[in-house]
């Protein structure tokens, strides 16, 4: 008796499972620069962290993001299956430079992608790149591999 009750109390939602409590793994912070602004951004440097990415966060703390490195220069794409929050995602060139910038809307499954090759992403809460004035060309300080932008 017990066990059919626990079982339709799992099936109906009413008791939360493992999976619903785990937690993200943590991930290592690195410190960017985008002109006169620092970022904290998370890295997501494997297959597993990229495709988790920032699924099922609640919030993001401001001035904080996802920096996603990939293996090799190609058409890089985001969606937002399983996310929560609005963000904007800035693909960026193997040199540290923006490429170009999309808003991406929560839940979605529509492919946000590069325009051209990109080596990075640094996904933001949506707007955040607009608010800063940052747009294509600018040069991120600080990501993994990549020379510091000139002065």
């Amino acid at each position: 008796m017990f066990r059919s009750i626990l079982l339709a109390a799992l099936l109906s939602g009413l008791l939360p499972t493992a999976a619903a409590h785990a937690q993200q793994p943590q991930l290592p912070l690195v410190r960017l620069t985008a002109g006169m602004h620092v970022v904290q951004a998370e890295v997501a440097d494997s297959f597993g962290t990229r495709m988790q990415g920032l699924m099922k966060r609640e919030s993001l703390a401001p001035n904080h993001g996802m920096l996603f490195l990939f293996d090799s220069d190609e058409r890089q794409c985001m969606w937002m299956k399983n996310t929560l929050i609005p963000l904007s995602v800035a693909f960026i060139d193997a040199q540290g430079a923006i490429i170009n910038i999309a808003d991406m809307q929560p839940h979605s499954e529509d492919s946000h992608c590069s325009s051209r090759p990109a080596r990075y992403a640094l996904e933001m809460k949506q707007g955040w790149f607009r608010d800063k004035g940052l747009k294509p060309g600018v040069r991120i300080g600080g990501i993994p591999g990549t020379a510091p932008p000139r002065q």
